[in-house]
């Protein structure tokens, strides 16, 4: 019995496929981004209640902006095509260019245009829960003067 169990475990191991985060000839893995804190340095922060992940692709028009809000839950954004900048109610800014990844600010007022005359693709993974919002508008607030 010992002989079969043992048989059986190598044969099972055997015949697995590599690991999906394995580069391999059949699989290529591309790491985008790995971090524990979003972009203004605040630990990421899942919240309380049933989980609830959201993608989203969001387009900017040329010229345009997202307008001042801010995000309940952490978000991830890749940019697919254009450069986008994002500025934090502080003043603080972020320039992001195709194939970068922005961990999100949470619970923080931003701003996001795309530059250069043209539109922004980006791929926005929201990983939060389904009581909170994945973003709230703030369209009372206005900058300070620079």
């Amino acid at each position: 019995m010992k002989r079969l169990l043992l048989a059986s475990a190598i044969l099972f191991a055997a015949t697995q496929g590599a690991h999906a985060l394995d580069n391999t000839a059949a699989v290529k893995v591309t790491p985008l981004m790995k971090t524990s804190s979003s972009w203004d340095a605040k630990p990421i922060a899942y919240p309380a209640g049933a989980a609830e992940v959201t993608a989203l692709i969001v387009e900017i028009a040329a010229g345009g902006q997202t307008g001042w809000h801010e995000h309940q839950v952490p978000s991830f954004a890749y940019v697919m095509e254009g450069t986008l900048e994002v500025t934090r109610a502080t003043g603080e800014t972020k320039v992001l260019r195709v194939g970068d990844m922005l961990p999100e600010v949470v619970d923080t007022l931003h701003n996001g245009r795309s530059l250069d005359g043209k539109a922004v693709k980006l791929l926005v993974l929201y990983t939060g829960s389904s009581e909170k919002k994945l973003t709230v508008p703030h369209p009372e607030f206005t900058p300070p003067a620079k």
